[in-house]
């Protein structure tokens, strides 16, 4: 039934949009599409092989969607709906479906004039490296949040963000859904010329928490930013964040994020950079929490892509130093290839283990097809040491690998200008 009310409320906003993009001078309707299965072989991945009975997995996830945008000179407008399953995941004949498709963004963005807009309603938030706030597009289901931004665009652009959940209950305010704040609210800056992109950010994030009979929101902060400098085929980055507020009802944060990077471009193919990433742990007489939280990071594109470390787990433990080398080389205009390789510290002491943790080895290739078409193909090896093992569990020297193959199809469905 849900699936039907989709169709037809999408039947209908094709209907009206183009004949009123037909109708608004300067307006614009793009219906577009994208489908996405990708194949993975995991033995080790994200956290280490048990045993050496453990069999490696073998499966196929796939990400469906329909995306349709307006916008003219006044208003911008979004909705995708998403499906995301494993392949065998459902009946070949469907009678019921349990998971239908959903709504990945719907939202509406206001122009007020040509410096002010609001933007409301479900969407992603992407600012700067995705270190803090990402659409986490890696994950087929990505991350969208229900939120109101204002934006000004001017010689120093900045938006500020608002965020409030509730659940349904009407006669109360307590909330119990599944997402990591009840409120939340964020001001970004960001300054460009030729040479320099620099950007602040800080984030109010309040998590719903039960003391006694009540529910109370407790608020963290996060403050900093990020420096970008380019000059021809030279490129470095630099990342500071600072976290303080409360981590609990009883206990206070106090943690921090360093990242600096360099790049080289060698030539119109090929590319390097070099960099190193610090996110501070906890120790084990820690009164106060000092591990650093990226929040809503795509933090799959960080600290390796076999998502050890901050992607649904590692958070509250030892943090992580990582530095890491990143070559890339354009084969032709269709074909790329490159390596990343991380070696791995635990940022505080690990009693009775050494800090290295690993070295990661993630292999990748990538074949654009023809327009909207492309294959994507990358192949990960961990090389743990004891004292992953004595941190995530699982045995450091068995065989720990990870693999997937992807397609990649992202028609234009159909669109209309004016």
């Amino acid at each position: 039934m849900k699936r039907n009310t989709y169709l037809l409320l999408m039947l209908l906003f094709v209907f009206f949009t183009s004949n009123l993009s037909a109708q608004d001078e300067g307006s614009e309707f793009t219906l577009s599409g994208e489908i996405r299965p990708r194949t993975e072989f995991s033995h080790g991945y994200k956290t280490l092989v048990a045993d050496e009975n453990q069999n490696a997995s073998l499966f196929t996830s796939q990400r469906t969607r329909l995306n349709f945008f307006y916008k003219n000179s006044n208003v911008a407008f979004k909705v995708v709906l998403q499906d995301v399953r494993n392949w065998g995941s459902q009946p070949q004949l469907v009678t019921v479906d349990s998971r239908p498709t959903y709504i990945h963004e719907a939202w509406a963005e206001v122009s007020f004039n040509s410096k002010f807009s609001l933007k409301a309603g479900r969407q992603e938030l992407v600012y700067d490296d995705h270190r803090i706030f990402g659409s986490v597009g890696w994950a087929q289901q990505a991350r969208s949040h229900d939120v109101a931004v204002f934006k000004y665009k001017g010689a120093v652009n900045f938006h500020v963000g608002f965020a409030y959940n509730q659940d349904g209950a009407r006669n109360s305010n307590l909330y119990g859904g599944p997402d990591a704040y009840k409120a939340m609210q964020f001001v970004w800056f960001n300054k460009k010329t030729d040479n320099i992109n620099a950007s602040f950010l800080f984030l109010n994030n309040g998590k719903p928490m039960i003391d006694g009979a009540d529910q109370v929101v407790k608020y963290s902060q996060t403050l900093g930013g990020r420096f970008a400098y380019k000059s021809g085929a030279l490129s470095a980055a630099l990342n500071a964040y600072y976290q303080m507020g409360s981590a609990s009802l009883t206990t206070d944060i106090s943690a921090f994020n360093l990242g600096v990077e360099l790049g080289y471009k060698v030539n119109a193919a090929f590319s390097a950079k070099l960099g190193f990433e610090m996110l501070s742990g906890n120790k084990a007489d820690d009164e106060n929490m000092n591990a650093f939280t990226p929040f809503y990071g795509t933090n799959h594109k960080f600290n390796g892509h076999m998502d050890y470390f901050y992607v649904g787990n590692h958070g509250g433990s030892v943090g992580l130093n990582d530095i890491y080398v990143q070559l890339k080389y354009k084969i032709n205009k269709a074909v790329y290839t490159g390596v990343h390789i991380h070696y791995f510290m635990s940022n505080t002491e690990i009693t009775g283990q050494d800090a290295a943790l690993g070295t990661e080895i993630d292999y990748f290739l990538g074949y654009k097809v023809a327009k909207g078409v492309a294959f994507k193909f990358g192949y990960s090896q961990m090389l743990a040491t004891e004292a992953m093992q004595a941190r995530k569990g699982g045995d450091f020297e068995q065989t720990n690998n990870w693999a997937y193959l992807m397609l990649v199809i992202k028609p234009t469905l159909f669109t209309s200008k004016k």
